[in-house]
Protein backbone atom coordinates (compact mmCIF):
# COMPACT_ATOMS: atom_id res chain seq x y z
CA UNK A 1 0.00 0.00 0.00
CA UNK A 2 1.38 3.36 -0.92
CA UNK A 3 0.93 6.52 1.15
CA UNK A 4 0.96 9.75 -0.82
CA UNK A 5 2.40 13.07 0.32
CA UNK A 6 -1.07 14.60 0.65
CA UNK A 7 -2.13 11.76 2.97
CA UNK A 8 0.92 12.34 5.19
CA UNK A 9 0.03 16.02 5.46
CA UNK A 10 -3.57 15.14 6.32
CA UNK A 11 -2.48 12.59 8.96
CA UNK A 12 -0.02 15.10 10.44
CA UNK A 13 -2.77 17.72 10.67
CA UNK A 14 -5.20 15.28 12.32
CA UNK A 15 -2.50 14.17 14.81
CA UNK A 16 -1.51 17.82 15.47
CA UNK A 17 2.06 17.10 14.37
CA UNK A 18 4.32 19.68 12.80
CA UNK A 19 6.05 17.92 9.89
CA UNK A 20 8.57 19.92 7.92
CA UNK A 21 7.91 20.10 4.19
CA UNK A 22 11.34 18.61 3.48
CA UNK A 23 10.51 15.53 5.58
CA UNK A 24 7.07 14.75 4.13
CA UNK A 25 8.36 12.51 1.34
CA UNK A 26 10.52 10.51 3.76
CA UNK A 27 7.52 10.01 6.04
CA UNK A 28 5.43 8.88 3.09
CA UNK A 29 8.08 6.34 2.09
CA UNK A 30 8.52 5.03 5.64
CA UNK A 31 4.78 4.72 6.26
CA UNK A 32 4.35 2.92 2.94
CA UNK A 33 7.11 0.47 3.90
CA UNK A 34 5.47 -0.19 7.25
CA UNK A 35 2.09 -0.84 5.64
CA UNK A 36 3.72 -3.16 3.08
CA UNK A 37 5.31 -5.14 5.91
CA UNK A 38 1.95 -5.42 7.68
CA UNK A 39 0.37 -6.64 4.45
CA UNK A 40 3.10 -9.29 4.13
CA UNK A 41 2.51 -10.47 7.70
CA UNK A 42 -1.25 -10.62 7.11
CA UNK A 43 -0.67 -12.80 4.05
CA UNK A 44 1.10 -15.52 6.06
CA UNK A 45 -1.04 -18.62 6.71
CA UNK A 46 -1.16 -19.09 10.48
CA UNK A 47 -3.74 -21.86 10.69
CA UNK A 48 -2.66 -24.43 13.21
CA UNK A 49 -0.16 -22.11 14.87
CA UNK A 50 -0.74 -21.79 18.60
CA UNK A 51 -0.75 -18.17 19.78
CA UNK A 52 2.05 -17.32 22.18
CA UNK A 53 1.91 -14.95 25.10
CA UNK A 54 5.68 -14.54 25.01
CA UNK A 55 8.31 -15.55 22.42
CA UNK A 56 10.55 -17.18 25.04
CA UNK A 57 9.78 -20.14 27.26
CA UNK A 58 10.47 -18.02 30.32
CA UNK A 59 9.12 -18.69 33.75
CA UNK A 60 8.45 -15.70 35.89
CA UNK A 61 10.29 -15.76 39.19
CA UNK A 62 7.84 -14.89 41.90
CA UNK A 63 8.65 -14.29 45.53
CA UNK A 64 6.76 -16.07 48.24
CA UNK A 65 3.70 -14.26 49.52
CA UNK A 66 4.85 -13.71 53.09
CA UNK A 67 3.52 -11.15 55.56
CA UNK A 68 6.33 -8.72 56.37
CA UNK A 69 4.47 -6.19 58.52
CA UNK A 70 1.98 -6.59 61.33
CA UNK A 71 -1.55 -5.23 61.21
CA UNK A 72 -1.44 -1.88 63.01
CA UNK A 73 -4.87 -0.56 62.02
CA UNK A 74 -6.10 -0.36 65.59
CA UNK A 75 -2.96 1.53 66.66
CA UNK A 76 -3.46 4.11 63.91
CA UNK A 77 -7.18 4.45 64.48
CA UNK A 78 -6.65 4.93 68.21
CA UNK A 79 -4.95 8.27 67.52
CA UNK A 80 -7.39 9.36 64.78
CA UNK A 81 -9.90 12.09 65.67
CA UNK A 82 -12.97 10.05 64.61
CA UNK A 83 -13.47 6.46 63.47
CA UNK A 84 -16.43 4.16 63.10
CA UNK A 85 -16.52 0.45 62.21
CA UNK A 86 -12.86 0.53 61.16
CA UNK A 87 -13.28 3.59 58.93
CA UNK A 88 -11.91 7.11 59.34
CA UNK A 89 -14.61 9.77 59.57
CA UNK A 90 -13.84 13.10 57.90
CA UNK A 91 -15.85 16.31 57.50
CA UNK A 92 -18.10 16.57 54.46
CA UNK A 93 -16.45 18.74 51.81
CA UNK A 94 -18.92 18.44 48.91
CA UNK A 95 -22.55 19.40 49.31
Amino acid sequence: MSIEVDEVKKIAKLACLNVEEADVQAYATNLSNILDLVAQMNAVDTTGVTPMSHPFDAVQRLREDVVTETDRREDFQAIAPKTEDGLYLVPKVIE
